[in-house]
């Protein structure tokens, strides 16, 4: 039979599940349309919606600034970000109410600043878990991210590892999970409805590696870089697998349809950005699985020679928890997040202080 889409397809012929990557009202709409059924959020896509839908949100920015007449930037902009993922969850609850509570789920990002503070990201990811039924929470994958989310999960929270690119941190969190699981479990709570998701940001794999080939000028054969992060997803969805872990993967950050061509039939996530979506659904990509196609050895072998980040990344024992905010990648998705986020108070900041000189 025809589907409507490429990626409409995907969802619905294999266990490969579609997201968008916004919470923008439009491109949620789009994705739904097209057999989306979750979406996640960050500083920087909270930015950029506001760029594109301001239209939509500059009444309630200023009514925020009227309500809240003792807040700061930072409170009013923390409330816009709640406000703005409780509208996502409201178009995902019918996929959430359909699926007996399986799917349909928002994610919303965690503080990046407070990336080596475990209590303070564990408390506010239960606050977020209040704001929706199906809301999921957003932790970077550090030493104390992989803490706060042991502790969310015990506490009941659907997680959503982020800020994680590399096997080591993959597992780091499916390990963080179990325990939070089984801590609930012995609590005699409920864990049935719990679906934590771990993040690879395989476009970013690839860029870091990228940016070590400029630093370094090494010599690689064209396009073998474009499977790197491709690698470390397949290689981190065959351990999961083999170990049973409840948390499933999610790719993210695409940069080529390999991202998500290659993953079509495993258990997995896809959370892929609108213009993503948009190129995928006109392309002439044959969906079918691939999942279990191993990448070719000779460009593993060549990315393992000559990129020592690489075999951080991909090999199970690559690094340890406490190295993880010291890989490259990390540092570069941290201070993206970072910078994201006060870019949004500088926003808020023209709301509640206008320029007088412009």
């Amino acid at each position: 039979m025809g589907y409507k889409s490429p990626l409409y397809e995907t969802v619905e012929t294999t266990a490969t599940d579609v997201w968008n990557d916004s919470c923008s009202i439009e491109e949620l709409n789009y994705a739904i349309e097209n057999g989306a059924t979750g979406a996640t959020t960050n500083p920087v896509i909270v930015g950029n919606v506001l760029k594109k839908e301001m239209h939509l949100w500059k009444t309630r920015i200023a009514e925020l600034v009227k309500e809240m007449p003792e807040a700061s930037e930072i409170d009013i902009a923390w409330k816009l970000n709640e406000e703005m993922a409780v509208k996502g969850a409201a178009l995902l609850k019918p996929v959430f109410d359909k699926s007996s509570g399986m799917k349909g789920r928002i994610s919303i990002q965690t503080n990046a600043q407070d990336y080596r503070n475990w209590k303070k990201m564990s408390e506010q990811a239960i606050h977020f878990n209040t704001l929706a039924e199906n809301m999921m929470v957003k932790m970077p994958v550090t030493a104390a991210g992989v803490k706060a989310i042991e502790e969310a999960t015990a506490a009941g929270v659907n997680i959503n590892a982020t800020v994680s690119f590399t096997v080591p941190q993959a597992l780091a969190v499916a390990e963080a999970v179990e325990r939070g699981l089984k801590r609930r479990e012995a609590e005699g709570k409920d864990t049935s409805t719990m679906t934590p998701v771990c993040t690879i940001m395989v476009g970013r794999m690839d860029d870091w590696l990228k940016v070590i080939q400029k630093k370094e000028n090494i010599a690689v054969t064209p396009g073998a870089i474009d499977w790197a992060g491709v690698a470390v997803f397949k290689n981190a969805y065959r351990i999961y697998n083999e170990r049973g872990y409840k948390t499933r993967l999610l790719s993210a950050a695409y940069r080529n349809h390999l991202q998500w061509s290659e993953f079509i039939g495993g258990d997995v996530v896809l959370t892929i950005p609108y213009e993503w979506q948009k190129r995928f659904n006109s392309s002439d990509v044959e969906v079918k699985p691939r999942m279990d196609n191993p990448v070719d050895p000779a460009i593993i072998a060549e990315l393992r020679k000559k990129f020592p980040d690489f075999v951080r990344g991909y090999d199970a024992d690559g690094m340890k928890p406490e190295e993880f905010e010291h890989y490259g990648a990390v540092q570069r998705t941290l201070r993206g997040f970072i910078a994201g986020y006060t870019d949004l108070l500088s926003v808020i900041r023209d709301f509640m202080i206008p320029n007088p000189d412009a």
